[in-house]
């Protein structure tokens, strides 16, 4: 029993709560009815939000008491626009003449709650709402305009009745289900054009990092996704507030429908986001602050609004309404006390007191009420204006029209503007060409606005550009930079990248799990360039072209060979002519002195044919040198290795000639008679031959060509004699290493014989030299390209060349013209004598 009455207390104390805060300064606009009415032969119904309210989360008993928030005055501008169209229309003699429209008001709040409150009173045609049961037999309403965010749930409900319904937009994709919604039509223009649109803005700008934040979920550096109904819009804010200060994106987009509930959010915590510039469309309410422009955070917003053009008559009947003009609109009395700060009385809470003299609309300032035509007004006027077009070509048909009783109007069944509406086209009053037939695409087109934000709340809205997809693309976006004031504390175009564009020589690396827009800049490799800014790949250069330094061009490679002009290709020929100068000299001064004992005792025949053929060596060098061509690179290997056999060979047959020499002193030995023979002399053209027949197969199957290297200098093509044959020419090395090897080996074995003029010493280390000379060559030939490659190959040819001169002629020159007594003949016995007594003492 205690616990019932608590509860009983309990209830009866929150009836007395409500009573006691309903009689408030706004006690009067609770008590107030949410619609009000202008009879007609025929009636269009509205629903439409105007004004919030709180409804008591308690028993539905008490949904009476409900406690006024806020007036939607620019919601508001929308019920004037459909008194002005049908006084239009009611004017025109030429529109439906002997009839006059109507229609009925009725808020409608965006809560799950009570959002279909009214239109289920509207189809009951009673007091209170009565689901599934219509009193509207005899209604003379046709049609329906709504919002398209309330259209969902009443265009399910009115198509169970086929009663057309008008939504004033903006358009919604999913209400262009023919299948799903048949009886409802769009008035705004398909926006189909509008994503295009902002995205031709923000590539304007160079703007490639926004924040974007839509109803349905370029580069984004976050996606919000706005609430539709007010319940999940507090949560949403605070969630929403932290995302937009933290992003880096300094542009954000507002790209859905929402009220000003959404809108005066934004506003209650705008300054924290301030320097971010913001793009949307006209729907959103930024004019309704009253905050010093310095600290409003939506100065320099960009508005897209769908173009149309001016409605003559409006604002001059925006500057003439009034209360007491229009008294059964019970919202324009609640406005007007709001506005002008009226006190009301009466019990209809319609009669006004205090108003200043001479009020009007046009005297409020912009974010209280804003004369100027908005989207939905004009969507709104055109579809009181496609009503009455329907009802106008149905009567001149005269299809199936209902039939008058006992002297009243003619009542309209709605489905029978159904054909009519479907095919509609027609002209409105601005001029403008409105359709309704969904075959025919016609895409909108937007005028751009800029937002300026006067102090206490004196915006304006001024048209800098605008855009069209009826022109070429270079010119659907114009804009007027000029006009454009940008955000509080932004001086110049600013800039919303998430990565600065690379530059030219450069290609765009991604950063993993970052969108496609944030990315790295990476110089382009070796011989690739990018020549435009944010270039995905480097493009490498053809083979006949180089990348410059900063790896943004390709120019073509220069044509160049070790030539005769270069210093090394002129240091090469300067000594291959000093070593051949030089080489002839001493060949002069063995054929001067080839009486003498020391040219006699070194064979001078094998002598003269080894400095001939040192000459020759020391010249084929020029034959790598200087622009190659074919003949050059045939006679370049061939003739190395003719030549150096011939040399090497020489070098074998005077070493075999002084060891037979020794072998000969015992009587009767065989090798005397090859001695005398000349046999020794005969290994040359042996060897030689043996060389030529390896060059001829060579020059046979694969002979040496010209060829380029693109590749071992950069930005430059280099002319070089490709061996043709690798194997080959390794032959002929081999060869010529294997009579070298064979030259050391004899000269080894002879270096002790015991002899005044024995050159075995001489020769030993003149091929020691030589050896290393080639074996150190190979593994440097292999490391290197191009001219030097062919400078490494001059080298060694002269080097091994310089050592045969060198070890083998230098220490007798020394003696024939620094030293002359040591080449007489009386100085040859004596020395001879002197060596015969160290050997007898030594053996006694």
């Amino acid at each position: 029993f205690s616990q019932m009455f608590s509860l009983i207390f309990l209830m009866l104390f929150l009836q007395l709560y409500l009573l006691v805060t309903c009689q408030d300064g706004h006690d009067c606009y609770s008590q107030m009815e949410q619609s009000f009415y202008k009879d007609g032969d025929i009636e269009i119904a509205a629903f439409l939000h105007i004004y919030t309210y709180d409804v008591p989360r308690i028993e539905r008993s008490f949904s009476k008491y409900r406690r006024f928030r806020w007036f939607q005055s620019k919601n508001y501008q929308y019920a004037l626009a459909l008194v002005f169209a049908i006084e239009e229309i009611n004017k025109n003699p030429y529109l439906l003449p002997n009839m006059t429209l109507g229609f009925g008001f009725y808020n409608v709040m965006h809560s799950h709650m009570t959002v279909m409150e009214n239109p289920f009173i509207w189809l009951a045609g009673l007091e209170k709402h009565v689901p599934n049961y219509t009193c509207r037999k005899q209604s003379k309403s046709v049609a329906v305009i709504s919002e398209s965010s309330i259209a969902v749930q009443m265009g399910t409900l009115l198509e169970l009745y086929k009663i057309p319904q008008l939504t004033l937009g903006p358009f919604e994709p999913l209400l262009s289900d023919s299948g799903q919604f048949p009886s409802l039509y769009q008035m705004a223009p398909k926006d189909t054009s509008l994503p295009h649109c902002m995205a031709s803005l923000m590539f304007h700008f160079g703007w490639t990092w926004v924040g974007l934040l839509h109803k349905n979920g370029i580069c984004v550096d976050f996606v919000e996704l706005i609430p539709a109904t007010v319940e999940s819009q507090i949560s949403y804010q605070n969630s929403a507030k932290i995302q937009i200060i933290k992003s880096s994106a300094n542009v954000v987009i507002l790209f859905c429908v929402t009220e000003s509930l959404i809108g005066a959010s934004f506003h209650s915590w705008g300054e924290l986001m301030m320097w971010k510039v913001w793009v949307t469309t006209s729907q959103w309410d930024f004019a309704s602050s009253e905050k010093p422009f310095l600290f409003h955070s939506f100065h320099g917003t960009l508005i897209f609004s769908d173009h149309h053009s001016e409605i003559s008559g409006f604002k001059n009947f925006l500057r003439t309404a009034n209360p007491s003009k229009y008294q059964e609109d019970s919202y324009l009395s609640r406005f007007w006390s709001l506005a002008f700060n009226c006190s009301v009385t009466g019990t209809s809470c319609k009669t006004l007191q205090n108003c200043p003299l001479n009020a009007s609309l046009e005297s409020l300032p912009p974010h209280h009420f804003d004369t100027s035509m908005s989207d939905g007004s004009y969507n709104i006027h055109n579809a009181v204006y496609a009503v009455a077009h329907s009802i106008h070509e149905m009567l001149l048909q005269e299809v199936e029209m209902q039939p008058v009783n006992n002297g009243a109007k003619v009542a309209f069944s709605p489905w029978q503007l159904h054909p009519f509406l479907k095919n509609l086209q027609f002209t409105n009053p601005a001029g403008d060409l409105v359709n309704l037939n969904h075959r025919i695409n016609l895409e909108a087109e937007y005028d751009i606005l800029n937002f300026w934000n006067f102090p206490y709340g004196f915006g304006r809205k001024v048209k800098v550009g605008w855009f069209s997809p009826y022109v070429s693309q270079s010119e659907q976006l114009s804009l007027s930079e000029n006009l454009i004031e940008w955000a509080t504390g932004i001086t110049e175009t600013p800039r919303s990248v998430c990565s600065v564009s690379c530059s030219p020589g450069f290609r765009k690396t991604p950063l993993e799990g970052k969108p496609a827009c944030c990315f790295d800049c990476t110089p382009c490799p070796e011989n690739e360039i990018s020549n435009q800014t944010d270039m995905d790949q480097c493009v490498k250069c053809p083979a006949l072209q180089y990348a410059n330094t900063e790896r943004d061009q390709c120019f073509y490679k220069k044509l160049t060979f070790l030539s005769f002009e270069e210093p090394l290709g002129m240091t090469l020929v300067c000594t291959a002519l000093c070593f051949s100068v030089l080489t002839a000299v001493v060949l002069g001064v063995f054929v001067k002195h080839r009486d003498t004992p020391i040219v006699k005792a070194n064979n001078r025949g094998l002598s003269y044919i080894l400095l001939i053929a040192l000459i020759f060596c020391f010249l084929c060098s020029l034959l790598f040198i200087g622009h190659p061509n074919t003949t050059t690179c045939v006679l370049q290997q061939t003739t190395f290795g003719v030549v150096f056999t011939m040399a090497v060979s020489t070098v074998l047959a005077k070493t075999i000639t002084v060891l037979l020499a020794f072998k000969v002193t015992a009587p009767g030995r065989r090798m005397r008679q090859w001695l005398i023979s000349g046999l020794p002399n005969s290994i040359i053209p042996i060897c030689c031959l043996i060389q030529l027949a390896l060059c001829g197969f060579w020059l046979g199957t694969s002979p040496p060509f010209i060829d380029t290297d693109a590749h071992s200098e950069h930005g430059h093509i280099i002319l070089v004699c490709n061996k043709g044959s690798v194997t080959a020419f390794y032959c002929v090395l081999g060869y010529l290493g294997s009579l070298a090897l064979a030259s050391f080996t004899v000269a080894f074995l002879a270096r002790n014989l015991p002899d005044t003029f024995n050159e075995a010493k001489f020769l030993t280390f003149s091929m020691l030299v030589f050896c290393s000379v080639w074996v150190t060559f190979l593994p440097v030939y292999h490391s290197t390209k191009g001219k030097v490659m062919v400078a490494v190959e001059v080298f060694s040819i002269l080097a091994s060349g310089a050592g045969l001169l060198g070890c083998i002629f230098v220490p007798k020159c020394y003696i024939i013209l620094f030293r002359p007594e040591k080449n007489a003949l009386k100085g040859f016995r004596d020395r001879i004598a002197s060596k015969e007594t160290d050997v007898l003492k030594c053996s006694s």
